[in-house]
């Protein structure tokens, strides 16, 4: 599939680990900001074609490029009861072949013209295909994305869809039948929704529904669903709008218009009492518990405070479930929940993936306690400040490309049939207040019925919640040879497609574009780190990091894995502040700090609102310099890095990750090994190792800083006196590149 998130704005929630500090540090008082207020405004133009294709323009001259977003408003939603999975199997067909752009479709025209490459996604609602191409091409993407709205159909034989059903297949294969927990979502989804509602399936679709899609299945979708006035055209970037028009109506304006197409009732999930299910996946190494509310549609006026309620319940250290199933119970390293919404309806979605046999029950039993901790406490304003803060600094990170305002603008327009209300979402989360996120619990989770799903390990049923009932799982059979064999190759014979004009001749290149090439400044810190900046003004925020060579590098063999953690604990609090203050102190400024090792260096990636730029810095110089070494912080992070192991072990993706780098560098080669460690290297690392490798190979002599923002050199560079002279720079020893041998790599 090629996939792009629908959703842009609001993402589901991730809690991070906590334990209580071993002492009592000095505290660095953190003052609580106030609201912040979102203020970027997305210009468009709308018209629409009088064959109901609805246009929209968006002018962004900051780089010479421009995306092309087309939205049908068809998904798994629009399908009928055995022929599930066809609006995702018809995406795929749409990017093989047109009359006129010929074979190799978008894919093939991109890699031609210089475009980031054509992508598209199917939801339950809609289905796209997006890409950015440099701004001499837009007349030919333009030529192609009608050619493919009108003029696609009779190149879709046989010999065509035997082979796009197969990949299909293979993909549900991959992504659902054989990977752990894949099931989750095809349970949870038979429950909430009954058989009469487009929830009810899965976007995939079944194994068996994809077999029996016929030729005339695909023409009736396409007559029904693939119509101008069932779509959306995008524009976004540096380009005419007067000449634009003129080319979308030449191309698109002869495509007839299909019958109307009617509004499907939005239809919330409905559970008559709380249902438990459980199945024995043969893929999954731990215990995980999913848990789902039916909620709102996406849009409702609800949604919003359910999303900062879901943010608030797991995000961060002081969260309700973190405290208690986290740092109490110690039954998991993490708690996701996130309100997930969707044109006809929502879920409020609870996931827990337990430690090695840990009882669902007890899981269960301390969701029970963290829900009773957020009634008693309920969100304070600070708390709330904090969430909003996030979600504005999200809120810019999607519109700071031209791609990601062509999906808002198509995304909204299909909902509401106005672009504009893409500004009007961020508002209204900023507008939540406290009694509006205790309302939402009242109202939708608290003593509601609820789907919960136990998935445990091959043999394991015990772990799984008591009561539960087995879940209707269908498995495929696997057999060796079952595919029929197709020839990819073969070209498919069609009757072409009349026009008003000659489409074989694909469009001419327009006027070279002019690059202006943003101005890089260079400088160096009195530890002698460069630093090298791009000052950017087109979203307010200020993105950098500081890149230090070593990582697995400079891992011992018998110790593997220290890098990994090390940097890993460098975000659990600092020698003044506690990991619950300084994730606070993060968060308030609506800002991301991330510390990774990698195969050749350790990373800090830093985003935040360019206003609050200065205290973001200061955070992260007392994180490089000030580090906590918390005792009780290290073993939870240890903990968690040891059942991320064990996950693996059933990953196939992480199995041939780890298999490739012994392959590509060779089995001595320290990049080789898998930078999480083994089991066994992970348990002997102490807090020591930690020290000693921070001490020795965390130094401005081989690292280098990078920084893009709404800020200029003269305020950068003031910013870095204090870093450049506060870290102390002495020599690292890194080990010398080896080029591996065919007998080295066996």
């Amino acid at each position: 599939m090629k996939i792009l998130p629908s959703k842009l704005l609001l993402a589901a929630c991730v809690s991070s680990a906590f334990l209580a500090p071993a002492y009592a540090a000095k505290s660095t008082p953190i003052a609580a900001p106030a609201a912040p207020q979102a203020g970027l405004k997305v210009d468009f133009q709308k018209f629409t074609l009088p064959n109901g294709l609805e246009v929209i323009f968006h002018i962004d001259r900051s780089d010479p490029v421009v995306a092309v977003n087309l939205t049908a408003h068809v998904g798994s939603a629009r399908e009928k009861a055995g022929r599930t999975g066809f609006a995702h199997l018809f995406e795929h067909l749409l990017f093989l072949e047109s009359e006129n752009l010929g074979k190799g479709g978008l894919d093939k025209m991109t890699a031609r013209i210089g475009g980031s490459g054509a992508n598209g996604s199917t939801s339950q609602d809609r289905t796209n295909y997006l890409q950015t191409v440099p701004k001499d091409a837009l007349e030919k993407m333009i030529w192609a994305e009608a050619d493919k709205l009108g003029w696609f159909i009779n190149t879709v034989t046989e010999p065509v869809l035997a082979k796009e059903k197969q990949v299909v297949k293979n993909e549900k294969r991959q992504g659902v039948d054989n990977a752990p927990y894949g099931h989750t979502r095809y349970v949870i989804n038979k429950a909430l929704y009954p058989e009469s509602h487009p929830y009810n399936w899965q976007v995939i679709g079944s194994l068996e529904d994809l077999q029996n899609a016929t030729l005339d299945d695909v023409k009736e979708f396409y007559r029904l669903w693939y119509v101008p006035n069932n779509v959306t055209l995008v524009i976004a970037g540096d380009f005419d709008p007067a000449q634009a028009r003129k080319w979308v109506e030449k191309y698109f304006g002869e495509i007839k218009r299909g019958a109307p197409v009617e509004a499907i009732a939005k239809r919330p999930g409905v559970l008559k009492q709380t249902v438990k299910l459980a199945h024995e996946d043969n893929f999954a190494k731990l215990p995980e518990l999913t848990m789902a509310w039916p909620t709102v549609e996406d849009l409702h006026p609800d949604s919003y405070a359910l999303e900062v309620l879901a943010e608030y319940l797991s995000e961060t250290k002081r969260a309700p479930f973190y405290q208690v199933l986290v740092e109490d119970a110690k039954l998991a390293p993490k708690v996701q929940i996130g309100n997930q919404t969707a044109e006809l309806a929502g879920q409020f979605m609870l996931k827990v993936r337990a430690f090695e046999d840990k009882p669902l029950d007890q899981v269960a039993a301390a969701v029970d306690q963290a829900f009773a901790k957020f009634e008693k406490e309920g969100i304070s304003e600070r708390d709330l400040n904090r969430i909003k803060a996030g979600l504005e600094t999200r809120f810019y990170n999607a519109m700071s490309s031209v791609l990601g305002k062509s999906a808002l603008l198509a995304e909204y327009n299909y909902l509401t049939g106005n672009p504009g209300q893409a500004e009007e979402g961020i508002k209204k989360t900023l507008a939540v207040t406290p009694a509006d996120v205790r309302r939402v619990y009242d109202t939708y989770i608290k003593g509601k019925p609820y789907v919960a799903t136990s998935f445990v390990p091959k043999g394991k049923l015990a772990l799984a919640l008591s009561g539960s009932s087995k879940a209707d799982v269908v498995e495929e059979k696997v057999v060796q040879g079952a595919e029929h064999a197709v020839d990819p190759s073969a070209n498919a014979e069609y009757t072409r497609t009349p026009s008003s004009f000659d489409r074989s001749k694909e469009p001419p290149y327009g006027a070279a574009p002019v690059v202006k090439v943003p101005q890089v400044w260079d400088t160096k810190l009195a530890n002698g780190m460069r630093v090298v900046g791009i000052e950017n003004k087109e979203v307010p925020l200020v993105q950098f990091d500081i890149a230090i060579d070593g990582g697995l590098l400079l891992d011992k063999p018998e110790k593997v894995g220290v890098a990994n953690l090390m940097a890993r604990l460098m975000t659990q609090g600092t020698a003044k502040k506690t990991p619950e203050e300084l994730e606070e102190a993060i968060q308030q400024l609506g800002a991301t700090i991330d510390v990774s090792a990698r195969a050749e260096d350790v990373r800090i990636s830093v985003t935040t609102l360019a206003r609050n730029y200065q205290a973001t810095l200061d955070l992260v110089e007392e994180i490089l310099l000030q580090p906590r070494w918390e005792e009780k912080e290290f073993a939870l992070v240890k903990q968690s890095v040891l059942s991320q192991i064990r996950q693996q072990e059933a990953d196939p993706n992480a199995l041939a990750a780890i298999h490739f780098g012994k392959l590509v560098y060779g089995k001595d080669d320290p990049r080789s090994r898998n930078i999480l460690g083994t089991t066994d290297s992970v348990n002997a690392i102490t807090i020591d190792d930690l020290k000693a490798w921070y001490r020795a190979n965390l130094s401005p002599s081989v690292a280098r800083m990078h920084v893009v923002g709404a800020l200029p050199k003269a305020a950068m560079k003031r910013s870095l006196t204090k870093l450049g002279r506060d870290w102390k720079a002495h020599p690292v020893e890194l080990p010398a590149a080896v080029v591996a041998s065919r007998k080295m790599r066996a």
